[in-house]
């Protein structure tokens, strides 16, 4: 089976598991797979090599024609999920084959893990950049307002990159090297050490280290 770069997965939750020192070691609980080959990508044609894969199926009724169109040179399953993934012979996949974390992780590899962070609407600076904000008593009128964010006459303009209030989160973030401890198979479930980006349910994309 040869090796892909990635996965698709969907953040479950979190929870703890115990080493042999009875050690407490917090970890997300990850549903990584099975993907679905959906279409290959070749460097005579596309310009470099790559596999596009599907994550959690999707109804029929629920795809539009274009959608149904390209699911249909792969089985005709639909998916909620298309990314792709780099690898070296897109020629020794085949459409409609199923790629599994086992093919490509093991307990104890290093791994990437992409997700966007979980959105929180549009914030003020206290709580977007963690401000100080003014006092609260006394009849001061300055609470959590920025503050002076002018430059007077000369550039007369408030300067690019100023930290004021917008959105926040629903980013996309990548944490590197975390660890897998533990793969439980027959269940398609991860146990990654530490947090990961997102809210349950939310997409993330694995990455090996090879």
């Amino acid at each position: 089976m040869p090796k892909t770069k990635g996965i698709l997965g969907r953040k479950v939750g979190m929870t703890r598991v115990y080493n042999e020192l009875g050690r407490s070691i917090p970890v997300t609980v990850i549903e990584a797979g099975p993907c679905t080959v959906l279409q290959k990508k070749t460097l005579s044609k596309e310009g470099y090599n790559a596999i596009q894969v599907g994550f959690l199926e999707k109804k029929d009724s629920k795809l539009n024609k274009p959608e149904a169109g390209h699911f249909k040179r792969s089985g005709g399953k639909g998916y909620y999920h298309v990314r792709e993934f780099r690898v070296e012979d897109p020629e020794s996949y085949e459409l409609g084959q199923q790629v599994t974390m086992t093919d490509m992780l093991k307990v104890g590899d290093k791994v990437d893990i992409s997700g966007r962070s979980k959105g929180r609407g549009f914030q003020g600076v206290v709580k977007r950049y963690g401000f100080g904000g003014g006092k609260a008593s006394h009849g001061s009128g300055f609470h959590r307002a920025p503050g002076s964010i002018g430059c007077s006459a000369y550039p007369g303009r408030v300067m690019k990159g100023k930290r004021l209030p917008g959105r926040m989160g629903n980013d996309l973030k990548t944490l590197k090297n975390l660890t897998i401890v533990d793969i439980r198979e027959d269940e398609n479930i991860l146990l990654v050490q530490g947090a990961v980006p997102g809210a349950k349910n939310g997409l993330v994309s694995i990455y090996t280290k090879a």
